[in-house]
Order: C-alpha cells, then sequence, then structure tokens
C-alpha cells in the first residue's frame, strides 16, 4: 500500500511538474489564472499585437505576463507573493521564441539558443539594451520572488522594459522594498492572499528605434482574506525618472492607468472583490503604510521527501 501510495504522488508530481510549459495562449486567466486574484486578470486590451503569456522556466509557471508586441514591452506582469526570500540576481536573461514563431519552443529560453530568421520581429533583445542608458527593469521582481527558481524566471526580456537607471536602482528599488516589507506585516500575518500586478506606460522614445521607453511604471497589490474579499490594497505610479513614485489608491491608479492608456477604462482588480472606493479611500488616508507563485515547485518541495 506504501508504494502504490509513494508511486501515485510521484506521478502526481510528474505531472505537475512537466504537464505544462510556457507559452502564448489565448485566455492566461485559465491557462494561469493562479496569479490573479480570484482569477481575474487585469483589463486586457483587444488588439492584434499583444500576447498573454504564462511565464515559465523548466516548465514551471511562475507568473503572468501581457505582452505588447509592437512596442516590444509588457503591458503588466501579475504574480503572487509569500515573503522575502533573499533571492540572487542572475546576469542570463532569456527570450520567449514563440513570440517569433509559433512553431518554436513554448519555454524561455537563452537568445544563442534560438535558431529563427526573424528573431526579434516581435520582441526585445538584449543588444537592444547595450549602450541605451537604460536598465532592464523588471516588472516582476527579484526581490518580491518566492524561490531562486522564480527569481530566475523573472530574467526574460518579455519582463522588463527600459528603465531610467537612477529610478531603477534608486526610489523605485526602495518601493519594490517598502511594499515587500508592508505586506509582510499587514497582510501575511493574517494569512491573507497577495497578489501583485506591476506595469508600465509607453512613452514618446525608444531605444534603438525598436523598443518603447515608458512614461510611467506603476504597481498595485491585494491582499485577499478567507472569503475571497480584498481587504488591503494598494497602488503605486511614477514617472520613469528617479523621484519619489505617487501613493494612491486603487481607483484612483485605476482612473490614471484609464487616462494614461486612452482607453474607455482599465481595471486591475476584480471589482467584484475590492471594497467601495469611499472606503478605499478612507482606509488608505488613515493609514499611509506604504507579488510569483511557484505553485508546481511548492508541491515538489512538500513531497520531495516523500518521493524519495
Amino acid at each position: 500500500m506504501i508504494f502504490i501510495v509513494m508511486f501515485l504522488l510521484r506521478a502526481l508530481m510528474l505531472s505537475l511538474l512537466f504537464g505544462a510549459s510556457a507559452k502564448v495562449v489565448q485566455d492566461f486567466q485559465n491557462e494561469c489564472g493562479q496569479f490573479f486574484a480570484n482569477r481575474r486578470s487585469p483589463t486586457i486590451f483587444p488588439e492584434p499585437q499583444y500576447r498573454q503569456i504564462c511565464q515559465a522556466l523548466n516548465n514551471v509557471y511562475y507568473y503572468a505576463t501581457f505582452y505588447d508586441t509592437d512596442n516590444k514591452i509588457p503591458v503588466y506582469s501579475a504574480y503572487k507573493f509569500e515573503g522575502l526570500k533573499d533571492c540572487k540576481r542572475t546576469n542570463r536573461w532569456y527570450i520567449e521564441p514563440q513570440l517569433d514563431d509559433k512553431k518554436e519552443s513554448s519555454s524561455m529560453k537563452c537568445e544563442k539558443d534560438v535558431k529563427i530568421q526573424q528573431l526579434g520581429d516581435h520582441q526585445a533583445l538584449n543588444g537592444d539594451y547595450d549602450n541605451s542608458g537604460y536598465d532592464k527593469g523588471h516588472l516582476a521582481p527579484v526581490f518580491q520572488a518566492l524561490s531562486q527558481s522564480c527569481a530566475d524566471a523573472t530574467f526574460t526580456l518579455t519582463n522588463a522594459a527600459p528603465q531610467d537607471r537612477s529610478f531603477n536602482r534608486g526610489q523605485w528599488k526602495k518601493l519594490e522594498k517598502s511594499i515587500a516589507e508592508e505586506l509582510s506585516e499587514q497582510c501575511l500575518s493574517k494569512k491573507y492572499s497577495v497578489y501583485i500586478v506591476t506595469g508600465v506606460v509607453p512613452g514618446a522614445s525608444q531605444i534603438k528605434n525598436r523598443v518603447k521607453v515608458p512614461s510611467h511604471f506603476w504597481t498595485a497589490y491585494c491582499c485577499l482574506d478567507n472569503n475571497n474579499k480584498c481587504q488591503i490594497s494598494r497602488g503605486f505610479i511614477g514617472e520613469n525618472k528617479n523621484i519619489t513614485p505617487k501613493d494612491k489608491t486603487v481607483g484612483e491608479l485605476e482612473k490614471d492607468l484609464t487616462t494614461l492608456y486612452n482607453v474607455g477604462s482599465f481595471e486591475l482588480f476584480d471589482n467584484s472583490i475590492k471594497l467601495p472606493q469611499q472606503k478605499q479611500s478612507e482606509l488608505f488616508h488613515n493609514n499611509k503604510a506604504p507579488v510569483s507563485y511557484c505553485l508546481k515547485e511548492k508541491l515538489y518541495q512538500m513531497f520531495s521527501s516523500l518521493l524519495l
């Protein structure tokens, strides 16, 4: 009986680890919805240049990205936060082969390992950033990753946009750190599930006449209680220069993004789980306190001792 249980557990883990791969999908709410609060993604633009990507490394999903193949930058990346893990940075940047050739690998790869004639037609490449004066600014960041594998998976150019170096290494870095610390104290301590979405707004300039430089970087979070209601939420937005990002309610940030993206409306989290705007504002002004869930990897860690 023990042997049978062990065999079934091993089979389950293998299916979880290798049964899926990173890919451009038609509906990432269904394919990798675990990275969205109540499996509901932020607003998705209908134009054909946008791609929904379930981001993975070595066949394990880590977060989701909505990507703009014309501007060659993401619109946003969505992920879960489960605490500070002290992950290390790497200089190994990946690309998504499927963006340039649908027949190619459905998992991120190093650029040198991809042999596609039209490579770079629909995504940024490492050379675009060389001598540009900009950093490859993470959306799903290393600092908030669940594990080292999660951190490594954030190093794909589909999760990066040209970011002013002083901003990336200055005020934006401080913001990522303060958000992680505050969420650990205010949300994780209460056993809330923490969802974060981070994005950029395309600006007027380009690097190498290919990759759009964002005018703004923004981020927002929602802490769901056991009833899947958003009890704590917050938003931040800053121009792409080293000044302190503005502190907003989620509703206020949504209004800003609606204007900046020039759309009818822009929704960050499912309206059914958010507090009313008036309540958001009350909590926000009364408490001015200043997100890559690796499900398969976590399950593997839980059961690995049983499977060996």
